[in-house]
């Protein structure tokens, strides 16, 4: 089992700070830039 602190990160286009892979974000973890759906719509 992984620990959460494993899991890779990014850091977000809009608001800057960092934030780790989700399971819902496996398929297409290539092309995500922002870490909330709140951060994407501004």
């Amino acid at each position: 089992m992984k620990s959460k602190y494993d899991l890779p990160v990014k850091t977000c286009a809009t608001c800057g700070l960092p934030f780790r892979w989700r399971k819902k974000w496996a398929r297409c973890w290539a092309e995500v830039k922002y870490c909330s759906e709140r951060c994407r719509r501004q």
